[in-house]
């Protein structure tokens, strides 16, 4: 609810802080004393549109804020987190207007769009007045009323997750099928690359082995070349393993003679003769091993040239192509199986819309039965508020398989006929000013049925009546001050006397200048300004019973 408002230099009010309680509070006054300028300084503050008019004459800027106490799981609350502003205790609502025409919007002393804080401000209080009135007179709200009204809220939402279901399994039933279509586009470019590739067969690793064959096959004659010449030299006129087994022949004849003097040296030509024979062996196998055919060497640069060849086509590396094979077979394999899949996803988007249907059918029924309910309720209401002559009605229409939406395929409006025999109309179009606040005080008063409804404002909701209508809007007005916060801004004695709380607004003068300043009433004051209410100017002894009589009849 609305806890508090601070204006700074809008229009008559230079400095106004002003405090708000529970229940009804009516704010009085004579004409011009700047009621209006009130309810214009609060909805800056719940974003409308800024007007330079507004500021204060001599002052460069003006400013108003307006504190709430919500819940914590208020959807202003949860609206402001969406936003990354975070929730407190109190959530005040702050915009700034300079005379320049530019305004800046604050949310809890942080910057936001003045497109935020109005959506924040509709969420806390509802303003209805003679000439703007706010969410019953759009028609887009009528059907959330109903539901709400027939307590329908659930079977609502049951249809709202029906609906975006059959709209999510049509999703991906459209995706699936385009993916199929793309997929049909390409088979026979799939099927082409993927012939090839299989031809080609591809396997991890195979570039590098091939490049490393390729290099040592290029260089095959010369490493022949260079063991022919090592060879040559083992073998030049007289080969060194037989010059080795001569000396070492030699010296074992003179061994024993030597007494042990030549064992080292025979022991050194022995391994010298193995390691000499080993090598031989070696180079021998060396040789026969080195394939210097031409052929072998064509075939692996063509094996390797055919792998790059066909990877710069598919503009991959030849290590990725077994990976590319792999990925167009499943391609090709989506292709055969999509036929499956489709069937599937077909039978799911009928599934889906049968019981979005079905519930959508059920809900259309209650809604049926609640509009008829409220029809009743409201009309009940009309006599006593000098408005016996109208009828109103909830219109229900079916709408065609185009219109369906999340909340279902039904569409209503509030409608009124202001004279028997009149066609009826929407609201706003049909009735008068006074009418209109009347026809709002008792849709709101059948609608409201407590919880964190949004404040509400009714701005001379008893305009042109008085005696009988005006005692039966305010003893309305006081019900439904039991489930909201209410604020009404009135001229009628009986609206005043039914007050939890009452505001005077009054001009005074500062210096040279005249303000408008707000008082709050209580007592004797009271009596008088109810008393001044009934008999002008002039307050009379039997006014001032009167408004006793009053006030003390409505006392709760």
């Amino acid at each position: 609810m609305l806890t508090a408002l601070s204006i700074r230099n809008v229009v008559l009010i230079e400095r106004l802080d002003l405090t708000f309680h529970a229940g009804l509070c009516v704010l009085t006054g004579e004409t011009g004393a700047g009621k209006s300028i009130l309810l214009d300084a609060l909805g800056l503050a719940l974003g409308a549109r800024a007007e330079t008019s507004l500021l204060r004459q001599g002052s460069d800027t003006a400013s108003v804020a307006a504190s709430f106490e919500i819940p914590a799981d208020h959807p202003a609350n949860q609206l402001i987190e969406e936003h990354g502003i975070e929730s407190e205790d109190t959530l005040v609502l702050r915009r700034t207007l300079a005379g320049t025409g530019r305004s800046r919007a604050f949310i809890n002393d942080q910057a936001t769009s003045v497109a935020l804080l109005k959506r924040v401000g509709e969420s806390l209080i509802e303003i209805q007045g003679q000439f703007e009135q706010h969410g019953l007179l759009d028609s887009g709200t009528h059907l959330s009323l109903l539901d709400m009204f027939g307590k329908l809220q659930g079977h609502a939402g049951t249809v709202r997750n029906a609906y975006r279901a059959w709209r999510d399994a049509e999703t991906a039933l459209a995706d699936a099928a385009e993916e199929a279509e793309q997929a049909r586009r390409d088979e026979d470019y799939l099927r082409h690359a993927l012939e090839e590739l299989d031809a080609l067969d591809p396997q991890t690793g195979e570039d590098a082995e091939l490049t490393e064959t390729r290099r040592f096959l290029m260089q095959a004659e010369q490493i022949v070349d260079a063991i022919e010449a090592a060879r040559s030299e083992f073998d030049a006129r007289k080969p060194v393993s037989e010059s080795l087994r001569a000396a070492l022949r030699k010296l074992e004849r003179l061994s024993e003679t030597a007494g042990g003097r030549l064992d080292d040296a025979i022991a050194a030509l022995d391994r010298a003769l193995a390691e000499v024979e080993a090598a031989s062996t070696v180079l021998n196998e060396a040789a026969r091993s080195i394939d210097t055919d031409d052929a072998r060497l064509n075939q692996i640069e063509e094996r390797l040239f055919a792998l790059r060849e066909i990877g710069r086509k598919h503009r991959v590396d030849v290590e990725r192509l077994p990976g590319l094979r792999q990925r167009f077979s499943d391609r090709l394999a989506l292709i055969d199986h999509q036929t499956n899949k489709l069937a599937s996803l077909e039978n799911a988007v009928r599934e889906a819309r049968a019981t979005f249907e079905n519930e959508a059918q059920t809900l259309s029924k209650a809604r049926t039965k609640a509009a008829n309910a409220l029809d009743q309720a409201v009309n009940k209401e009309l006599p006593p508020l000098k408005l016996d002559k109208a009828a109103f009605t909830t219109e229900m229409e079916r709408l065609d398989e185009n219109g369906w939406t999340e909340d279902g395929f039904d569409r209503a409006r509030f409608m009124i006929a202001t004279n028997p025999g009149e066609p009826a109309g929407p609201i706003g179009r049909i009735a008068s000013g006074g009418e209109l606040s009347r026809f709002m005080l008792a849709l709101k008063l059948v609608l409201i049925s407590g919880g964190d409804q949004p404040s509400l404002i009714f701005d001379e909701v008893d305009s042109g009546v008085g005696g009988a209508t005006a005692h039966a809007i305010g003893q309305r007005l006081w019900r439904l001050a039991d489930r909201t916060q209410l604020l009404v801004v009135t001229h009628s004695p009986q609206v005043a006397a039914r007050g939890a709380d009452h505001l005077l607004v009054q001009k005074a003068g500062s210096g040279d200048r005249v303000i408008t300043d707000v008082k709050r009433l209580g007592g004797e004051s009271r009596l008088e300004e109810v008393a001044r209410m009934l008999s002008g100017a002039t307050i009379t002894a039997e006014a001032r019973a009167a408004a006793g009589r009053l006030i003390e009849g409505n006392a709760p």
